[in-house]
């Protein structure tokens, strides 16, 4: 149960994160969680939306280069080996972690894991499978604005 992610390339100077939050801000879209990897030239910012379709169009059309992307978000205890468990079960059934961010939920002692991988279906089934919680898009806003 996959949700999109959005990537907007960026150019790595001032101002250029201010830019894209604002497109997002007028467009009344919230920003549930955010990841920035950068060179020194140009960042990704990832970005879970509470609108990812209308955040890409509102994006694309003041002329950023966006992205969407299936992503897997996984609710995870937030107490030591939480997270361990969750990799674990990844590797153990041969599935590569590409990349893998995180943010709080309202909810005590959990957090949110935004994963993607080398086969989000089969990293679904695996989760599954082992007893992980995969959110839907819908769980993803209950988890944010409980």
């Amino acid at each position: 149960m996959a949700i999109q992610q959005l990537s907007v390339f960026v150019e790595n100077s001032p101002g250029s994160l201010v830019s894209i939050l604002k497109v997002i801000a007028d467009a009344h879209i919230d920003l549930n969680g955010l990841s920035v990897a950068d060179t020194t030239e140009y960042g990704v910012l990832r970005m879970i939306l509470s609108d990812p379709a209308k955040g890409e169009e509102v994006l694309q059309e003041a002329g950023f280069i966006v992205k969407a992307t299936d992503v897997l978000a996984i609710d995870v205890h937030d107490t030591p080996g939480g997270l361990l468990h969750t990799v674990e079960m990844l590797s153990e059934n041969g599935i590569n972690v590409e990349y893998m961010y995180a943010f709080g939920t309202k909810l005590d002692q959990h957090a949110m894991i935004i994963f993607r991988t080398s086969d989000n279906r089969k990293a679904e089934e695996a989760l599954r499978a082992g007893g992980a919680q995969v959110l839907n898009s819908a769980d993803v806003q209950e988890r944010l604005h409980s």
